[in-house]
């Protein structure tokens, strides 16, 4: 008796020396991780890498995580000359795969939520335009035009919908611009408020899928396969 609970002692200290170095592992790989993930050409500001399952070492033994998360702020895509600024993406990647050396990595399946907030969304429009949430589901955007006719200015609030096209650009469409009955008010208003920004730079294999508007910002659905995330 006294034997089996040396062995019980003996098995339940290396199971927790066990567990402690696969921890102190999991936080050294983050670490490193998180200054290698790589959203295609976009720059990121910071990023947060979590390593989850375990035991993590025979992840690392077998070259492959079955799960990641990752959140990068501060993301800076460009299209078409024009720069749109993510706040945030959070993505759960599934069956990551390490290449040679633990240099590069492919996560099989990927799902996430972009985010765009609304002071990024102002910075993105046309000059002397702001975008600020208008509630059930639409933005309010406010910009100021001058009519030649008259040689005054007017400042127009407008309700606008925000809808995904072509699965790579954000297009910002008022409902109704009103015209008080000065004739091209409406064209001049539109030509402000109603703009559309391409969001290009993000890896090969994700695709964005769905766009809310929320009180906080566009959240930016996200889905793909094969996406890199490193090398």
């Amino acid at each position: 008796m006294r034997a089996l609970r040396i062995l019980l002692i003996i098995a339940v200290v290396l199971g927790g020396v066990f567990v402690a170095v696969d921890r102190a592992a999991v936080y050294f790989a983050e670490s490193e991780a998180e200054g290698r993930v790589s959203f295609g050409d976009a720059e990121a500001g910071s990023t947060d890498v979590s390593i989850k399952g375990f035991p993590f070492l025979t992840q690392v033994a077998g070259s492959e995580f079955d799960r990641v998360d990752v959140t990068v702020k501060d993301i800076r895509a460009s299209a078409a000359g024009r720069e749109i600024r993510i706040s945030e993406i959070r993505a759960q990647l599934r069956q990551v795969t390490l290449g040679a050396g633990y240099t590069s990595a492919t996560a099989a399946r990927a799902t996430g939520t972009a985010v765009i907030s609304y002071a990024a969304l102002t910075e993105a429009a046309d000059d002397g335009v702001t975008v600020a949430y208008g509630g059930n589901g639409k933005v309010k955007v406010t910009g100021t035009v001058k009519i030649p006719l008259l040689g005054q200015t007017v400042t127009r609030s407008v309700l606008s919908t925000v809808t995904l096209v072509d699965g790579d650009t954000v297009k910002v469409h008022a409902d109704e611009v009103p015209g008080e009955g000065i004739p091209g008010l409406e064209d001049l208003v539109r030509k402000k408020t109603d703009f559309e920004r391409g969001i290009g730079g993000l890896p090969a294999g994700l695709e964005l899928e769905k766009i809310e508007v929320a009180p906080g910002g566009l959240e930016i659905s996200m889905t793909g396969a094969d996406v890199r995330l490193a090398g």
